[in-house]
């Protein structure tokens, strides 16, 4: 149906509270299962976005075989005159056209289902889903927005010793040259291939690179599924493919991690209060009965290893637990979740033996630390400021008109008495 609809199937697929499970396995197979075209039909492309003269740049190209198969693109390895290996990402022939053809038919579509379904619509908010995926679509059909994404992702890298991020050589809008990540997925990675040491750090360091981009830069990698981890000989892990890049503002910054810390501190009052904060308990929402549903689990959740549970299959039961309690939740949990989701089962490849929650925990610290640092940043007291300041002007215009309304005698009090 298109690239469009196969990002509609992924995010689908984390969302249990309102798709079976048969149909959630059914769309997973969406993440590594896309047809492969001919290098011919990519030619024009090349040269619209290169020029005719593109295979100039090149000392050679691989083009029998594309290296990967994405809903948008293809990826062809290629070598610079310099010596240099590389590969360059095409965008499919009219995947542009096409994908704003289906927002339009989407967004009508959604809108009349949350016309329908009013009592669904309350909880689960499809035309907000809908416009957060447009979103991120609208960033992958360009790639100079994926080649600035890589930019800042492979400056954040640079702390780690065991994760790299490609270097970016060419973008044009429908066309990505970039440094070559060597290495098999991560779910491919032979049994002896790295030690068992090797395996946890590169563990530990892929789950913090990962909360640091949630809880701190509010910009994180919304598809690491296992493909799109490449893991060398050497035990280095390469992060490609960052056109899906989900963004999160303060607030749900703060919200994500509470909900982390109360994992960490074996505290379901303390998580379910925090994801409650993600979107709002409607009318008849069931809060108390919510909490309880998070704290029988977080127990288990708190002393399991990766082997041992699902934590993203255990966050998609959270979901459906908040949809069922009458408690709508942000819109960006799909891509949060699915993003989570995609990490922790990469991880889980390589070290099934980690424990989330003490894992995270060293994480965990350093950022409560820096929320604290940047809640007091010059920049943030100043909006607090103006936020008052228009609270009190608000406030005394309408002390004035109350004023006013008194004097003219236009202020009518109404009581009622009940028994």
């Amino acid at each position: 149906m298109g690239p469009l609809y196969i990002k509609v199937g992924q995010i689908l697929a984390t969302r249990p509270d309102f798709v079976s499970e048969a149909t959630r396995d059914e769309l997973a197979r969406l993440n590594d299962r896309v047809e492969e075209q001919p290098f011919e039909e990519f030619e024009p492309v090349l040269a619209e976005e290169l020029g005719e003269d593109w295979r100039s740049i090149f000392s050679s190209v691989e083009t029998r075989q594309p290296l990967g198969t994405a809903s948008l693109a293809q990826v062809y390895s290629a070598t610079l005159h310099d010596g240099t290996p590389c590969v360059i990402k095409v965008q499919r022939p009219e995947a542009g056209e096409a994908v704003r053809g289906d927002m339009r038919v989407l967004r009508r579509t959604v809108g009349w289902i949350a016309r329908m379904t009013p009592r669904f619509s309350e909880v689960v908010d499809l035309p907000a889903m809908v416009d957060l995926l447009f979103d991120v679509m609208r960033d992958e059909l360009d790639f100079t927005r994926e080649a600035a994404n890589m930019k800042k992702a492979r400056k954040a890298t640079k702390a780690y010793k065991r994760i790299s991020v490609p270097k970016v050589l060419l973008a044009k809008p429908r066309v990505l040259v970039q440094t070559l990540a060597e290495g098999v997925a991560i779910n491919r990675l032979e049994v002896d291939q790295l030690t068992r040491k090797q395996r946890k750090r590169l563990a530990e360091e892929l789950m913090d690179f990962m909360l640091r981009s949630y809880l701190i830069s509010g910009r994180f990698h919304a598809d690491p599924h296992p493909g799109n981890i490449l893991v060398s000989p050497s035990g280095k892990a390469h992060i490609i493919d960052w056109g899906m890049v989900g963004k999160i503002d303060r607030s749900t910054q703060h919200a994500v991690l509470g909900i982390f810390l109360g994992l960490a501190a074996n505290d379901g009052e303390i998580a379910a209060a925090n994801w409650i904060s993600l979107g709002y308990p409607t009318r008849r929402a069931q809060v108390r009965g919510f909490a309880r549903d998070v704290s029988r689990v977080i127990p288990r959740w708190s002393h399991s290893t990766l082997g041992e549970l699902n934590y993203g299959v255990a966050l998609l039961g959270v979901l459906k637990s908040s949809t069922r309690r009458r408690i709508q939740t942000a819109p960006v949990i799909s891509i949060l979740g699915k993003s989570l989701a995609n990490m922790e089962g990469s991880v889980r490849f390589i070290y099934p033996d980690l424990k989330l929650s003490k894992s995270i925990a060293g994480t965990l610290e350093d950022v409560t630390r820096h929320v604290l640092a940047s809640s007091f940043s010059q920049e943030l007291n100043a909006a607090r400021l103006v936020g008052l300041l228009r609270a009190g002007e608000k406030g005394g215009l309408q002390g004035q008109s109350l004023l006013d309304e008194l004097s003219s005698g236009g202020v009518r009090v109404q009581a009622r008495g009940g028994s």
